[in-house]
C-alpha cells in the first residue's frame, strides 16, 4: 500500500471512465428507447472535492449519452471526451493540453477498452467490477464496485494520500457558499 499512497501523491488529474466506473454498467432503456443511467452522489462529492483543490478531472468514455452529458454538467467536468473508440488519442489529447506527464494521472477504468490507459499512467486503478485483464494491469483494485463508490474510494485514497482532507472541505464550502 505505501507504493500506492506515494503514486497517489503525485495526482494531479483523475479520468475516469462512466460506463461500469461512474455507473453500475447496466443500461436502462424506457418504453421510448431512452437510455438511463444511475449515478453515485458520493462519488459526485469525490470528485468535486477533488476539484476544489485544483485537481483536473476527466471522463472518457465511448459512450454518447445525453443522461451522461447532463451529469457531466452537473459536476461542471471540464475535460469530457465521448464516443472514444480508441481512449488513447484522447488521453493524449488531454495531455499535451494539462502539460502533465504520466505519472500525474490516474486513470479508473473496468474493461477492455481501458487497459491501454491504465498501463501507461502513474495510478492505473480497476473497480471491483473489472473484467480480470483490466485487473491484471491495474495498480490498485478498489473495494466498491462502479457506480457504488468506487470513484469516491480512489478521491478519498487521493486525498488521505495528500494530507489535503480538510483544505478540500474548507475549499468545497467556500466554493458552494459564493453560488
Amino acid at each position: 500500500m505505501k507504493e500506492i499512497i506515494e503514486k497517489a501523491k503525485k495526482i494531479r488529474c483523475v479520468i475516469c471512465d462512466v460506463d461500469g466506473v461512474l455507473t453500475d454498467g447496466l443500461i436502462y432503456i424506457d418504453n421510448f428507447g431512452n437510455e438511463l443511467k444511475a449515478f453515485h452522489i458520493q462519488d459526485g462529492m469525490g470528485l468535486k472535492l477533488l476539484m476544489s483543490i485544483g485537481i483536473d478531472i476527466a471522463v472518457i468514455t465511448t459512450s454518447r449519452n445525453a443522461v451522461i452529458d447532463y451529469r457531466m454538467q452537473q459536476l461542471g467536468i471540464q475535460h469530457y471526451f465521448k464516443g472514444q473508440v480508441d481512449k488513447q488519442h484522447a488521453y493524449l489529447q488531454l495531455k499535451a493540453k494539462l502539460g502533465l506527464p504520466d505519472d500525474a494521472f490516474a486513470y479508473i477504468g473496468d474493461d477492455l477498452p481501458d487497459i491501454a490507459i491504465i498501463r501507461q499512467v502513474g495510478l492505473g486503478i480497476a473497480v471491483a467490477n473489472a473484467v480480470n485483464a483490466v485487473k491484471e494491469f491495474a495498480i490498485w483494485h478498489t473495494e466498491a464496485f462502479g457506480g457504488r463508490g468506487a470513484v469516491r474510494e480512489v478521491c478519498d485514497l487521493i486525498l488521505t494520500a495528500q494530507n489535503k482532507h480538510e483544505e478540500a472541505l474548507r475549499e468545497y464550502f467556500t466554493m458552494e457558499d459564493s453560488k
